[in-house]
């Protein structure tokens, strides 16, 4: 994943460039030149680092190294004239690979401003890249910000979602791989490295050899529409010691150049946007159809071999749109190909796209032996679905993989299991089939089953209704039961009208409800439209205490409206009509369980969206006012909880309070400073954390590793860097990337191999605690010195040299065990609190799961 540090850098880039050229594309195109030819210059550094002789900007080419266009005492107008030479030239360069060449070919500088450029290459000055892939995911991101994907439709697959899906399909290293919309090549070098760790043995040796090798990487190929994607993707490959990648730039559905070649894997996410009229494909594809999503999952099934699988990231509309072209493509996957589908959570894509989307894996052998599909859902991938996409604790994908391998392989093996299936009637059966017994992650299906819906729905949680819960014992009311309840759905004016907007009608749309599981109360909104406007749409005003929920796209939030308002028609709107039978908090509440099934029912062509009719026969169980106002009184209560809880964790930081009378001690005096090492060439992470632990800037936390990123490397390798070691009782610094990050590591990571962005202070326990100075060193005092002092010429680092000239206060080493036990105490007490919510919202939980009893029956929907 990117880091926010480079994703900053690359806006300052195209903010720089904006006001000089104004078309997004050569704004591409002159950020990746730049990132390139810096990229180069690294390459060329670290070999001569190494001992080594410079290949890139050599003999005649040395001019043009990237220290004479940044270096001191340059100037404005001699930088400019030399970098547009020197672009210009670097297609003559026999130095440069033919397709860095290319990268080159008709490149210009759009503009004569020395100001901009220098600008510009300062920026670009500051890029580092800690491994091959790091320029392509810049790029990746460069196009998402500047809006270019919307040509034909890529956005960055995560790379977390990349390694699922590779995992699960297992390529070998003898099989075609194939990537019909290849972007910049992720499945592909996914693919590459999952073999070379399939054919690495216990001493971190690639066990290939120099034949199986050379086959293996003229295995790989790619096809994408897009120029740009191309040469990213050759680049890419490049990086990955492919030197002749098969990376071609072809229009996968309206050419036919290629039809006729096959593959043993083809692993994709299609683009899923339609040009205005829709795709004019060729007439070879079984599905006639003009949208790219159908076409693709037409192409990928029809192109593996007799034995092939392939995994593919489809939108909803291929799970569950109802037009002939889906329900074709659906009914051809599950009788000849389909073997599983993965539900992702909406927001997977974020922040380049909030589509919705699924896994389909195929495979052509399996799809014949067995009369079932199996389903799963992944509700957490790891990460939080906001737009900044911060990691979290929860993450089903290793389980869901782990258990979708087992369950591949027991098809494979043709071993049969007995298993919980849901059948044509609708019932729970156990029967014998090609399975592991019933999935904890998820459910096996019977074709017969699906194939009863005409549509050949894939959704999951269609056939997961009949275990919906049934009330406790009390009256289960329709939400559009008259006289107790009534259904409104919401409307949007014209928005070329202007007096229909900005008037004194709060209006509601999904940006008034957080994304989170707590029900909202709703006192303002960010948007209001006028009487006129509400009059002359489909809005209409709510009266105080409705209950909103989201029914679009987005299902099932929650809110309270405790002002009158209007909604937009995203929302379905329960209006209490009898507030002797509910009250607003309850049913809110109660509307919770029934989230997964208004999903299920969800249909549309454009986005999901459960319609009023079916949204109205939704029932919930009704107890006495009494019981509601108990049951609404204990969440409540919990919510409190929560909510302080979450406020002392989201609002502290460790202070110390500097005594002026505290000497201030440069670093240097109270610390030996000593840096990490690169891993040597060609050295591959291990899967085992029996092998010794190599900590990246990447694993670096809030004075802390997180141990769950932390990679490995093998004796072998550890033996060349074994002098670049940390221990626990030593305090680390990042010196690149992000500047400045310091802590402690845990003792089961002592002795562990340090990257070379960073370094570690070797403190003199007589002077120093390291637990104080990391404390210490993380706050402003020191953190403002760090950034005064990082070097910002050349690649942007942090000297050792100059971490030794610090400062810190150091008070009494008594003194210092004292503010220790302090700030432990606080962290404490802020895990306490951290634990509190976990408890907390389970208790909520709880507490719904009160009002329903769970037995297996259809009841509550209708």
């Amino acid at each position: 994943m990117l880091d926010a540090v480079t994703k900053r850098r690359i806006d300052t880039a195209r903010d720089i460039l904006v006001g000089k050229v104004p078309d997004p594309k050569s704004q591409v195109e002159q950020i990746t030149i730049a990132l390139i030819y810096k990229f180069m210059n690294d390459i060329d550094a670290q070999s001569e680092e190494w001992g080594g002789e410079r290949t890139f900007f050599a003999g005649e080419f040395a001019k043009y190294r990237w220290s004479r266009l940044v270096g001191p005492g340059v100037g404005g107008y001699d930088a400019l004239n030399l970098y547009s030479e020197s672009i210009t030239r670097m297609p003559e360069n026999p130095g440069v690979p033919q397709l860095f060449r290319n990268i080159f070919s008709n490149a210009y500088l759009p503009y004569r401003d020395p100001e901009t450029l220098r600008a510009f290459l300062k920026v670009i000055d500051d890029f580092t890249y800690d491994d091959s892939e790091s320029l392509g995911d810049a790029y990746e991101y460069l196009l998402s910000v500047l809006g270019v994907s919307a040509d034909a439709g890529q956005f960055r697959t995560p790379r977390h979602i990349i390694d699922f899906i590779v995992a699960v399909v297992d390529p070998k290293k003898d099989e075609v791989i194939l990537d019909p919309a290849c972007g910049t090549a992720g499945f592909l070098i996914s693919s590459y490295n999952h073999i070379l760790m399939a054919n690495t043995d216990d001493d971190g040796r690639v066990t290939l050899t120099p034949d199986e090798r050379g086959r293996l990487v003229k295995n790989f190929n790619g096809y994408d529409i897009s120029p740009d994607m191309v040469r990213l993707s050759l680049v890419n490959m490049y990086l990955h010691r492919f030197h002749e990648p098969n990376i071609h730039e072809y229009d996968t559905l309206t050419s036919e150049e290629r039809w006729h070649e096959y593959a043993d894997v083809i692993l994709a996410n299609p683009p899923f946007m339609n040009p205005k009229g829709g795709i004019r494909p060729h007439n070879r594809f079984s599905i006639k159809a003009r949208r790219s999503e159908v076409l693709f999952v037409d192409y990928i099934a029809e192109h593996l071999n007799s034995n092939g699988r392939a995994g593919v990231i489809v939108p909803e509309g291929i799970i569950f749109q109802s037009q002939n072209a889906h329900k074709q493509l659906r009914k051809m996957l599950v009788e000849d190909y389909l073997v599983a589908v993965v539900s992702l959570p909406a927001g997977v894509f974020n922040p380049y796209s909030s589509v919705k989307t699924s896994i389909l894996i195929l495979d052509r052998a399996l799809a014949k032996r067995t009369d079932s599909i199996a389903f799963f859902k992944v509700e957490n991938d790891g990460l939080d679905l906001g737009a900044q996409r911060h990691p979290i604790d929860d993450n089903d994908l290793p389980k869901v993989q782990a258990e979708l391998r087992e369950y591949l392989a027991r098809l494979q093996a043709d071993e049969p299991e007995t298993a919980t299936l849901f059948t044509a009637s609708g019932v729970a059966e156990t029967k014998t089939i090609y399975t592991t017994n019933e999935l904890a992650m998820g459910m096996v299906v019977e074709k017969s089953r699906i194939a009863e819906d005409v549509d050949f729905s894939l959704s999951g949680e269609r056939y997961r209704e009949s275990k919906h819960v049934q009330s406790n014992g009390w009256p289960l009311v329709a939400l559009g039961e008259p006289g107790t309840f009534r259904v409104e759905s919401g409307g949007t004016p014209k928005s070329s009208v202007k007096q229909y907007w900005d008037g004194e009608v709060p209006w509601i749309t999904l940006v008034d409800l957080p994304p989170d599981d707590a029900v909202t109360e709703i006192t303002s909104t960010k948007r209001t439209i006028s009487e006129e406007g509400l009059r002359k749409s489909s809005a209409k005003l709510l009266p105080e205490n409705s209950v909103v929920v989201s029914s679009r796209a987005t299902i099932g939030r929650i809110g309270i409206s405790r002002i009158p308002l209007a909604t937009n028609q995203g929302f379905k709107n329960v209006v209490i009509e009898d507030t002797s039978k509910a009250m607003p908090e309850y049913v809110a509440h109660a509307l919770r369980p029934l989230v997964p099934v208004m999903d299920a029912q969800a249909s549309g062509a454009t986005y999901k969206e459960i319609a009023k009719s079916k949204f109205s026969q939704l029932r919930i169980p009704l107890p006495p006012l009494s019981i509601q106002k108990g049951i609404v009184a204990e969440i409540e209560a919990y919510q409190k909880v929560i909510d302080g809880a979450r406020a002392v964790v989201e609002n502290y930081r460790p202070q110390i309070v500097v005594d002026p009378e505290w000497p201030e001690l440069e670093l240097g005096d109270c610390c030996r400073v000593k840096g990490g090492k690169r891993l040597p060439r060609g050295s591959q992470y291990e899967k085992s954390v029996t092998k010794h632990p190599y900590i990246r800037v990447s694993d670096f936390r809030d004075r802390s590793i997180d141990v769950d990123e932390v990679r490995y490397i093998s004796e072998s390798v550890h033996q060349q860097i074994s002098r670049y070691t940390i221990s626990c009782s030593d305090v680390y610094i990042s010196i690149a990337g992000t500047i400045g990050m310091m802590g402690t590591i845990p003792k089961s990571l002592d002795g562990a191999n340090l990257t070379e962005n960073a370094a570690k202070l070797v403190v003199d326990p007589k002077v120093i605690d390291n637990r104080y100075l990391s404390i210490v060193g993380t706050g402003d005092f020191v953190q403002g010195q760090i950034r005064s002092l990082t070097h910002a010429v050349g690649v942007p680092k942090l000297a050792l040299k100059r971490i030794a000239m610090l400062r810190v206060p150091v008070p009494p080493l008594k003194e210092q065990r004292k503010i220790i036990a302090e700030i432990e105490a606080e962290q404490a007490a802020v895990d306490v609190n951290r634990e509190l919510i976990e408890r907390f919202e389970k208790k909520i939980e709880a507490a719904i799961a009160r009002v329903w009893e769970g037995k297996l029956t259809t009841d509550a929907s209708g």
